[in-house]
């Protein structure tokens, strides 16, 4: 009972401490595991023993029999039904070809190069040699974001990073089960007409599994048959039960199974898509803390001696400095990102949770199995795995300076809302060069922004996951435009300083208005006007105007005009670069105005004989 607590305790541990440090979990759950594991039983406990002992070794372990890789195999189920379930056929179709390229011709340069790699470099029979190559395919979101959540990349950047991770996890995954499977089938019965046919039942019934239980469950959720306080228990034990009974029927087949319908789910019409999503993540979670503690417990140190030597070294090298940038070279090749840019992808490919994972259920079954030189996959992964994160968790934004791909100041604005004011001001910033996003938790507001060709995400403000949102790197600028003024401020609290460095600025609330004494420094475009005198304008004038401006004189002048005229708004400055400067309902206190410079509003146009009379 202690061990088990144990076990949880360090895991969630860990987790807290990968978030407050900004580091992928990963790594302190392996290395937490190790230090519990081999690393107490050779030089810590006086009697030899593991302060963890995942197997019972007949005086103490948590897990009889075969019993622990019967766990890790359906916490390995679960955790790639949770891939699956994040792979949009939508999104693929609208990918760009580098992001495509880098998950079909960047896999098949990893896989080919890893195995030829492992075979020579480590004498590995070419079986194993390609299940080591196909298991560092995975990158993964959960090792990816952590590095580069602080590090203010360019969109294009992180977008391709993002993606790459996202997309290549169930790929990856896919790639690693059929060529283990294909190995156990060759391993019973060689290559013959036997094995092909083994092989081919495998195939046949992971995909058919998957895909009939992933159209019951979603006929039953549609169709409300399930109580909404049973929907994410049904929905669990239905990916076991896919899981178990696909190997009933065709053993090997079960990852094969989950994946695919995690696959056809995701991009299935489910209306409690999102509720299950987080309901799966929260229980990965708990399951990637205990299992990585014990898998990394699991490894005894002759495992680690294996790959004590200068070739572990050579192929850790080799995988950084010549399979990854050949990969990311061929893929992005006629793309318009920079060379250094390039480097930068290229330098950039932890390898995370689904790849250790696999690799200590795979080498196990393997090893059980008697086959040839199983005995290295797992060290070996957990190996490139630690080491890729290490190095990428404490050298990416020192390369990102290098190479010059770190943003030196953000010029991104978020808006948070994304009624018909946000997509209007949006429009505008777009088109005068500005990277805009929108969130809102009005999916048809959002619906209406991406139909104008706008950046807009379906988000709760109350949430974290818009901190972990990668492509938001580059935000500097932040404005709260929706009509809840609680919602406004919160915003401005939460997440001014990550994404409002340069300027976090909220509409200002009727009582201000009403006290004149009471305007706050991050008031945005005018103190007399608020949520609804901003939507009311909009509706009778639904276009942005601009006007040239003499001096700063004539600047105070319209502002002047601008606050009797309750149709007309100041929103922004815009210098002789075209560079706009958000007006705050401190609107006098502004920088010298050049001939040349535009004052930028929202409503009528300015009375030119007013503006002549005031001279």
């Amino acid at each position: 009972m202690l061990e088990l607590a144990g076990i949880i305790i360090l895991g969630i541990l860990a987790q807290w401490f990968a978030w407050k440090f900004k580091i992928p979990a990963i790594l302190p759950l392996i290395i937490i595991g190790l230090l519990v594991g081999p690393v107490a039983a050779e030089y810590i406990s006086e009697d030899g023993s593991k302060w963890i002992e995942p197997i019972w070794n007949g005086e103490k372990g948590l897990f009889p029999g075969e019993g622990l890789y019967y766990f890790v195999s359906l916490a390995i189920s679960i955790i790639l039904f949770e891939g699956g379930l994040t792979l949009k056929r939508a999104e693929i179709k609208t990918l760009g070809p580098v992001i495509t390229k880098l998950i079909t011709l960047g896999s098949a340069v990893t896989f080919f190069g890893g195995g030829i790699l492992a075979h020579f470099i480590f004498g590995l029979s070419w079986q194993i040699s390609f299940l080591f190559s196909a298991l560092i395919i995975v990158t993964g979101p959960t090792v990816i974001t952590p590095i580069l959540r602080n590090i203010p990349l360019k969109k294009d950047i992180s977008a391709v990073l993002k993606w790459e991770g996202i997309l290549i996890d169930p790929i990856g995954a896919l790639v690693a089960v059929l060529v283990f499977e294909f190995i156990s089938v060759e391993g019973d019965s060689g290559f013959t007409k036997t094995a092909l046919i083994e092989f081919g039942k495998i195939i046949l019934f992971g995909t058919t599994f998957g895909f009939t239980f992933a159209h019951a469950l979603a006929f039953a959720i549609n169709k409300k048959l399930i109580p909404h306080y049973l929907l994410n228990v049904v929905s669990l034990s239905t990916v076991l039960l896919v899981f178990v009974e696909s190997e009933i029927f065709a053993h090997e087949s079960g990852l094969l199974a989950v994946v695919v319908m995690g696959m056809v789910l995701g991009n299935s019409k489910l209306i409690n898509i999102k509720q299950l999503l987080y309901f799966k993540e929260s229980l990965s979670i708990l399951l990637i803390s205990i299992l990585f503690i014990l898998l990394a417990a699991n490894i005894n140190i002759e495992d680690l001696m294996l790959i004590y030597t200068g070739k572990t070294v050579t192929i850790f090298l080799a995988v950084i400095f010549i399979v990854r940038p050949i990969a990311v070279f061929l893929s992005t090749w006629g793309s318009h990102l920079k060379f250094n840019e390039k480097l930068f992808i290229s330098w950039v490919g932890p390898r995370g949770i689904v790849a250790a994972g696999i690799a200590s259920l795979f080498g196990s079954k393997l090893i059980m199995q008697g086959v040839e030189d199983a005995e290295y996959i797992t060290p070996l992964v957990f190996m490139i795995v630690l080491g890729t994160v290490l190095l990428n968790a404490t050298t990416a934004r020192f390369f990102a300076k290098l190479i010059g791909v770190f943003l030196v100041k953000s010029e991104g604005i978020l808006i948070v809302g994304a009624s018909k004011i946000s997509r209007l001001i949006g429009h505008y910033l777009e088109t005068n060069g500005r990277h805009v996003v929108l969130i809102d938790s009005n999916e048809s507001n959002v619906e209406k922004a991406n139909e104008m060709d706008l950046e807009a995400i379906t988000a709760d403000i109350y949430s974290d996951t818009l901190l972990d949102n990668i492509e938001l790197n580059d935000m500097g600028y932040l404005m709260a435009l929706t009509g809840n003024s609680d919602i406004n401020k919160f915003a401005i609290s939460k997440f001014g300083d990550q994404f409002g460095e340069n300027g976090s600025f909220r509409l200002v609330t009727p009582q201000e208005i009403l006290d004149d004494n009471n305007n706050p420094k991050e008031g945005l475009f005018s103190h007399k006007d608020d949520y609804n005198s901003l939507m009311e304008l909009t509706s009778k004038y639904p276009s942005i105007q601009e006007m040239e401006l003499e001096d700063k004189e004539h600047y105070l002048k319209l502002i002047e005009i601008t606050n009797k005229d309750k149709d007309i708004i100041p929103l922004f400055i815009k210098d002789l670069d075209g560079e706009l400067h958000i007006i705050s309902s401190y609107n006098l206190d502004v920088e010298t105005i050049e001939k040349g410079f535009q004052l930028v509003y929202l409503g009528k146009p300015f009375d030119v004989e007013i503006v002549q009379n005031m001279s």
